[in-house]
């Protein structure tokens, strides 16, 4: 799949994954894959930039904690982050709606 198609979607897919609870990037990295049955691979090189945008913005807070013996950094969603989500995802939904309808498909705009 073209990369390019994941542009701008990358933040809206960590975010929807961390709002089932607290959680570090590589366990969000192996839900995203589970989720998209391996359609999407996240890399740490677009992952962690991601995840570090979204702290700036207070869309996800940060916290290190000790686990198995290793130190971790994980992310929980805010309520900013929260609120961003639902307004990405409605935007997600039309787009994708909008497409749909240009390609002559079921689910398109009415």
């Amino acid at each position: 799949m073209d990369s390019r198609l994941l542009t701008g979607t990358l933040e809206m897919m960590v975010l929807e994954v961390v709002t089932a609870g607290p959680t570090y990037g590589y366990a969000i990295s192996q839900e995203v894959a589970d989720r998209s049955k391996g359609l999407f691979e996240l890399k740490e090189g677009s992952l962690y930039p991601a995840l570090h945008r979204l702290a700036r913005r207070k869309l996800l807070s940060a916290s290190w904690k000790d686990a198995d013996g290793r130190r971790r950094k994980y992310y929980r969603i805010t309520a900013a982050g929260a609120k961003a989500l639902a307004a990405r995802k409605q935007e997600w939904h039309q787009f994708a709606a909008g497409v749909s309808g240009v390609l002559g498909e079921a689910g398109g705009l009415a």
